[in-house]
């Protein structure tokens, strides 16, 4: 559902320097996006009354969450159309595969839709071709937001189990600060941005009035400019296609590390980032311009991509446990008596993921069971 741009480019370049990335596990599905496309269908057409559906007309949110019904918590209105899905009862796509629901707002009637939703209508008219007041939408849960990131205290320091990073900081939704846990309400990111955002910023300010600024090693450029002639060389070479080797990172990350996940996808997942990444080594350029070469950009950011990638599958599949957005067909309960830790998923050198933890601060908040 996010901008093409927005590639993990922070949390990638500090986990390549041996910072561990926190709860990188947790990642929240919307469970309304455009089928086939992610763009969103505001959680307003439900909040004005509208109805997801399944290929039978029944409205399903009845046997999931029968008091909260189509407004219940994003992760479970995704689990509830995955199991539609999953158990037959999905609308079939262009795949070929019972991939989607319909969210229905034709009984709402037209002037409600453009008094109240016409955004909506909007995107339906100019993605789908079709108008929201007389044609329910296809929809299915789509990657949205990541609960976990760069690890932070509430200042915007960066920290790891042995304490914080003397100068670096982070902040906005990069950073794991970790007011939401294993889930997030609607809008409650903005927490990250206004108010840890201004924390660190005043953090920042007083900590640079006592502090020399540090000085750039010597070699802080070529080493940059290595990594980008290292690209522009790979031309020469036989090595894969950039745009393959990025449809398949989407597609064994969507597939096995979604919205239900199982040992045996994620490690699949793993297996498959980890032979992306080596491919990468040998990647094959297509453009061959020598000024404002777009797709170096594009390299650069995949390669933070797969990175996160492999640290999210890792992390997924060592937490043995189903915990808000992290839901497990094979461990389907949530576990206090083990799992009240935080993960941190460290990239090593050679390629692969050291995984270490903390304990979780209860004592304001105790957990409870989630009843809806």
């Amino acid at each position: 559902s996010n901008a093409h741009a927005n590639t993990g480019d922070g949390p990638a370049i500090l986990a390549r320097a041996g910072i561990p990335m926190e709860d990188m596990e947790f990642y929240q599905f919307h469970p309304t996006g455009i089928q086939g496309m992610g763009i969103l269908i505001t959680e307003g057409v439900r909040g004005e009354g509208g109805i997801l559906r399944n290929k039978d007309g029944e409205r399903f949110m009845e046997r999931y969450a029968p008091t909260l019904l189509d407004l219940a918590p994003r992760d479970m209105v995704s689990r509830a159309i995955m199991t539609e899905v999953l158990e037959g009862r999905g609308i079939r796509g262009d795949g070929k595969i019972d991939d989607f629901v319909y969210l229905d707002a034709t009984h709402l009637g037209r002037e409600t839709v453009e008094a109240k939703i016409p955004d909506i209508q909007d995107f339906c008219k100019t993605y789908l071709a079709i108008d929201p007041a007389t044609a329910a939408m296809p929809v299915q849960p789509t990657a949205h937001y990541a609960m976990g990131g760069i690890p932070t205290d509430i200042h915007g320091r960066v920290v790891d189990n042995t304490g914080t990073y003397d100068g670096l900081y982070a902040a906005g939704e990069c950073a794991c600060v970790s007011v939401h846990g294993a889930n997030r309400l609607g809008t409650n990111s903005l927490v990250d941005l206004i108010v840890f955002g201004r924390r660190a910023g005043q953090h920042i300010a007083e900590f640079v009035k006592g502090s020399d600024a540090p000085s750039v090693s010597a070699d802080a450029e070529e080493a940059a400019r290595k990594r980008i002639d290292r690209i522009r060389e790979a031309r020469n070479g036989d090595g894969s296609n950039p745009a393959d080797l990025y449809s398949r990172m989407q597609s064994t990350m969507m597939e096995n590390v979604g919205v239900y996940r199982d040992d045996e996808r994620m490690s699949v997942a793993v297996s498959d980032v980890q032979a992306l990444r080596e491919e990468f080594s040998h990647i094959k350029p297509q453009d061959t311009g020598t000024d404002f070469n777009a797709e170096i950009l594009g390299l650069l950011e995949l390669e933070n991509l797969l990175d996160l990638s492999l640290l999210t599958a890792a992390s997924a599949k060592n937490r043995t446990e189903s915990r808000g957005a992290h839901s497990r067909r094979d461990y389907p309960d949530r576990n206090d008596d083990e799992w009240l830790k935080h993960t941190l998923a460290r990239l090593t050198d050679s390629g692969e993921v050291e995984i270490e933890y903390k304990d979780v601060d209860t004592s304001i908040w105790e957990p409870k069971p989630r009843t809806y």
